[in-house]
């Protein structure tokens, strides 16, 4: 990993659960890595105390587990398990998106759209940390103007265990081109509230990613294979 800025925030173990969430899900921390609690507490200059509660939370979330006799490591998922996960999350945002459609205040559009000319620009710049924060702030826009609490916890649980195969799926330039495309589309029918389009959008964008994602594995298996 490189180098760690010190977290300053009131609420430090959610900071710091953030930071961690984020190496993870950007790939600076692999799946199956065995986070070393001093090594962690050094890099991010803070203590055991906050630290271990933020663990706690990524438990919760499923983004790392406590193994024994190998202490806490980043889940790891097969391909199944990744497939049948963005079953459910097509679901879920296609829910999402419908529920919003019928829901969700002007105001909230226009936050939604500003969050989308942002993603826009980071796109052209080639940011894809910052294009996957806006991305992804965009979706969670769109689940929270469905005002369903239950629908909310699940989507939060689901999404937590996805969001490192979801910022990956963006590392070819033409499946990215194609995932902006489909965000102008959602915003579109946002706007005219236009339920069932929407849901169709989301559900079709979900399932492109998952079909990246296990064209991806496939591909690095393939490569293992050759190497053995």
């Amino acid at each position: 990993m490189g180098k760690v800025v010190p977290i300053e925030h009131p609420v430090l173990h959610l900071a710091v659960a953030a930071r961690l969430r984020a190496l993870i899900v950007e790939g600076q921390i692999a799946a199956g890595e065995k986070l070393n609690e001093r090594e962690l507490a050094a890099r991010l200059k803070v203590s055991r105390t906050p630290l271990r509660e933020a663990l706690k939370l990524l438990t919760a979330e499923g983004l790392v587990e406590h193994l024994p006799n190998r202490g806490v490591v980043v889940s790891q998922l097969d391909a199944d398990a990744v497939a049948q996960a963005f079953e459910v999350m097509a679901a879920l945002e296609g829910l999402s998106g419908e529920l919003a459609c019928a829901r969700i205040t002007d105001e909230e559009v226009t936050e939604i759209r500003a969050l989308h000319y942002e993603m826009l620009a980071h796109h052209v710049r080639k940011d894809l940390s910052a294009y996957y924060r806006a991305n992804a702030a965009i979706h969670r826009a769109i689940n929270r103007a469905a005002r369903n609490p239950v629908l909310t916890e699940t989507y939060d649980r689901i999404n937590a265990r996805l969001q490192a195969f979801r910022f990956r799926s963006n590392f070819d330039a033409d499946k990215w081109a194609v995932a902006v495309r489909e965000h102008e589309a959602m915003l579109t029918a946002l706007a005219a509230r236009d339920g069932h389009k929407l849901r169709a959008i989301l559900i079709e964008h979900l399932n492109h990613k998952r079909d990246v994602v296990l064209a991806q594995w496939r591909s690095a298996a393939g490569s293992d294979a050759k190497e053995a």
